[in-house]
């Protein structure tokens, strides 16, 4: 029996529903969803998904890839789930129009999210994009990438930057501990569902962040992290700021992903060099050497970037 949440979708009637629909029904940056919510938006992009409307013939073939993907996992009880989940741990679904949607994830055309998923202040989204700066790195910190990292995110939060990074253990944890201990505003973008706080280490650090600051997904709650989606993850974190750092991170570190998305973007990005005998900072160092990164040593230096972006 269908039930009124997707009766709801079959009929085209809500905008934000459809978007919670064709969220919880595909993958984080599909392009094939992306090309279609721009083309038909998101209810009618919904119905086709259904097998209720069928769209542009000359959509033909992209359009049966989409059903081919989408329709195994369309499910009237997994959406009623999820939006009951959403109620209970008192998270707002965000929407491209609403006040706190972030402007920047336009630059991602595409590939932007569906939809967001919020637990805290999303009004940090809101703000100038300037507003925000991204501290990434390796999950097996140095002391070394650990003094530099406090030191990094305590001065730019007391000078009103709000520290973006992905709640990781390592660089994204000492980032997201510094700015909170210094009064700042710290947002936690994450690769699962908003209500699962993963990694489970850092539990209390995220309950700490849902209180003061922001946790952002586009994943419903519920799901689960996967590989794809931590490497999805990251072109979040880059488009919600105006600078991308990476404080220490191995040749093949996921933190070189994000700041590949942050130059993709057209934003600056900067390293910050260590040892060079240390492993931990030779990502750093390839940045700097193949020109997608700035040396920055401290936040004069980062700001600066701001300033010149």
């Amino acid at each position: 029996m269908t039930t009124a949440l997707m009766r709801t979708v079959e009929q085209g009637r809500d905008a934000r529903l459809s978007r919670i629909a064709l969220a919880l029904f595909s993958e984080p940056g599909e392009t094939i969803v992306g090309t279609l919510i721009a083309q038909y938006g998101p209810t009618t992009t919904a119905r086709i998904a259904l097998g209720l409307e069928e769209g542009s013939s000359n959509d033909a073939d992209m359009i049966a890839v989409f059903r081919q993907r989408v329709t195994p996992r369309v499910n009237d009880v997994e959406l009623e789930r999820a939006h009951q989940a959403t109620e209970t741990i008192g998270a707002s679904v965000l929407i491209p129009g609403d006040p706190e949607w972030p402007g920047a994830l336009s630059d991602l055309g595409v590939h932007q999210p569906i939809a967001l998923w919020t637990r805290g202040r999303a009004e940090l989204l809101a703000g100038p994009l300037t507003n925000r700066v991204a501290i990434v790195g390796s999950r097996a910190a140095t002391d070394y990438g650990e003094h530099v990292t406090m030191e990094i995110a305590a001065a730019l939060s007391e000078r009103g930057r709000t520290i973006v990074s992905g709640a990781a253990y390592g660089i994204d944890a000492i980032a997201h501990r510094a700015t909170l201990a210094a009064g700042g505003h710290a947002v936690a973008i994450l690769a699962g569902g908003v209500d699962r706080f993963y990694p489970a280490g850092n539990d209390a650090l995220l309950q700490r962040i849902a209180e003061s600051g922001l946790i952002v997904s586009e994943l419903p709650p519920g799901a689960s992290p996967t590989k794809w989606r931590f490497l999805q993850r990251n072109r979040l974190v880059a488009a919600v700021s105006a600078v991308t750092v990476v404080i220490e991170a191995g040749y093949r570190s996921g933190s070189l992903n994000t700041a590949g998305h942050a130059h993709g973007l057209g934003r600056p990005v900067g390293a910050v060099p260590g040892p060079v005998t240390s492993a931990a900072s030779a990502g750093c160092h390839r940045l700097i050497r193949e020109h997608v990164a700035e040396l920055v040593t401290n936040a004069d230096e980062i700001d600066q970037l701001i300033i010149t972006a």
